[in-house]
């Protein structure tokens, strides 16, 4: 993610996922692992088995949670204070690796005095996790050399989400827990090849390999290479974008492979933001809630169809090879921007995807090595430099990429939207184990529309019981961005408080209601936390209730079923 703690470059696993099996303790923070990484979770399982110590710390009792050896459910928005007790008793009891601190770190005495004031009783106060368990947590994890922490959106998604990973850099770096096998901090990335996405420089401020633009020597390597002068300032996320098109400033818009109509926040803002545009390209596979409001669709290709790489959260490159020819005219997402390119008047001039990888090579230092003929047995970690190097299976072994590794001082901020009178609860959204994503290709399978057939809300017993609700009844979720209609799943799955809508599902699209608050720095969306107010609906005999939206345009875009395109003959 942008704005990781600088000590640690790029939002990539440091460590290799075959290491898990053999790691002594797992610290997983913020992340659904069984449901959303299931081979990843098997290998925690594994070790599990094998004697490991499993920490889980997620408000929800998540099914990874229900192995695990200790549950810290702290409360939504509380990870900072929650990893700042830790470290509180780390510093505190002489748990911290001295020798690595003076070594390999900067920054420490600044950080030590924000860290000293977060005892476990004044964390308990902020996360509502005993204090007794924020310590035994904390010699576990320090003390023994093999501990994993991993980490994934129920971390990054918040206002405060570069704080809460720059804290989880904190503690890795405070026990030594990097640089060595079976260690390290390893985000698990939620999509697929997300990881390669960011890597070749899909991200604002970056071109391939994290090459700031900013940086005068690393655009001059890149304009020699691409004969034409580059902009020196970043460009502008994908939350400022629509915000800049609501305003008139930004006037056209191309979207790769993307539904932001149904993963934004605040849908009805983005929806928008979108018929304000002159002009919108969805360059896609299927036709997603995004695609209907285009202009111009623009027809790619499955990953069976095209040959290329694929990089996994573990910074593996691995080959994709085209199984079967494109239909109907489709084409390889490279290739229609090449031929998109050329009628603009500058040619890029690739022939095939392997072409790409090897002017990737040249100009990304470390994809130095990773080419197309060295892929075929199981792909290569970066960093790869040269063609004589076998991959990287961990980093930071004898430095950080940027030389010491930097402590911050992070104080405990509160999410943005808390509960009152009007909105009692807490929401929090993510992702099942038989959905993906944004739903646009599994809800076109009917065995997983059988197992997750329609969109619920979890519900504790003990607040069901106030508002008299039971599972299986009804209910309006209402916030201050508007309202959709779900079913009530009571449940001990989420606390008191808290209650879990996933957003996978566009009858009841959930970022209708969710908060368009963003981390100032990475301005990623704050996904999990949002006031509600949850109310009771009784239908008429033979009704279903509706969705109602904040537009009849938003309630015909969402709401409408699906109708297959005809296929050409």
């Amino acid at each position: 993610m942008a704005g990781l703690a600088s000590a640690f470059g790029s939002g990539a696993m440091t460590n290799s996922i075959s290491e898990i099996a053999d790691a002594r303790v797992i610290f997983v923070v913020g992340s659904n692992t069984t449901e959303q990484h299931p081979m990843i979770a098997m290998h925690m399982l594994e070790a599990v088995d094998r004697g490991a110590t499993l920490i889980v710390a997620d408000p929800r009792k998540t099914q990874i949670a229900a192995f695990a050896h200790t549950h810290l459910r702290q409360r939504s928005g509380t990870d900072v204070a929650l990893l700042n007790g830790i470290m509180n008793v780390i510093i505190g009891e002489g748990l911290v690796d001295i020798n690595f601190v003076r070594r390999r770190t900067e920054n420490f005495d600044e950080f030590e005095k924000v860290v000293k004031r977060c005892t476990p009783e004044v964390a308990e106060k902020i996360t509502g996790v005993p204090a007794s368990d924020i310590q035994r947590v904390a010699r576990i994890y320090a003390t023994e050399k093999r501990s994993m922490l991993f980490y994934s959106m129920g971390i990054t998604q918040h206002v405060t989400g570069v704080d809460n990973v720059r804290s989880c850099a904190n503690l890795v770096m405070l026990t030594a827990h990097i640089g060595q096998p079976m260690t390290g901090l390893n985000p698990l990335r939620g999509q697929n090849n997300v990881q390669g996405a960011c890597d070749m420089g899909a991200l604002p401020d970056v071109y391939s390999g994290y090459q700031k633009v900013a940086d005068a020597r690393a655009r001059k390597k890149f304009e020699s290479a691409w004969r034409r002068k580059l902009p020196s300032a970043p460009g502008m996320t994908m939350i400022d974008m629509f915000d800049s098109a609501l305003e008139g400033k930004l006037k056209a818009m191309y979207i790769v492979g993307e539904n932001p109509v149904m993963s934004d926040p605040d849908t009805s803002h983005v929806i928008e933001a979108i018929r304000k545009l002159d002009f919108l390209v969805v360059q896609d596979i299927f036709m997603s809630e995004t695609a209907e409001l285009a202009d111009v669709i623009l027809p790619a290709v499955t990953f069976a169809e095209k040959d290329g790489t694929f990089t996994n959260t573990e910074r593996r490159v691995q080959k994709v090879r085209r199984a079967v020819r494109p239909m109907y005219g489709a084409m390889p997402d490279w290739k229609i921007i090449s031929e998109l390119s050329k009628k603009m008047g500058y040619d890029m001039g690739y022939r095939a995807a392997h072409e790409i990888m090897e002017e990737a090579a040249l100009l990304t230092p470390v994809y130095g090595g990773i080419l197309h003929h060295r892929l075929d047995a199981f792909g290569l970690q970066w960093p790869c430099p040269d063609a004589d190097h076998p991959g990287t299976p961990f980093m930071h072994r004898k430095k950080f990429a940027k030389g010491l590794g930097t402590f911050n001082p992070i104080e405990f901020t509160p999410p943005d939207e808390t509960t009152d009178m009007a909105y009692p609860f807490i929401l929090t959204t993510g992702r099942l184990y038989f959905r993906y994503h944004t739903a646009t290709m599994c809800r076109r399978t009917a065995t997983l529309e059988r197992e997750e057939p329609e969109c619920f809300v979890e519900i504790n017993p003990k607040d069901a019981g106030r508002i008299g609700l039971r599972s299986g009844n009804f209910v309006k979720a209402v916030s201050r961005r508007g309202e959709i209609v779900v079913k009530a799943l009571v449940t001990d799955r989420t606390p008191e408080g808290i209650v879990f809508i996933p957003f996978h599902f566009r009858e009841a699209a959930v970022n209708l209601i969710t908060s368009p608050a963003v981390d100032p720095v990475a301005k990623i969306p704050e996904f999990k936390v949002c006031a509600i107010n949850l109310v009771p609906v009784i239908p008429k005999p033979g009704e279903r209730p509706k969705n109602r939206y904040n537009r009849k345009e938003d309630l015909k875009i969402l709401n409408e079923l699906y109708e297959e395109p005809e296929v050409p003959s």
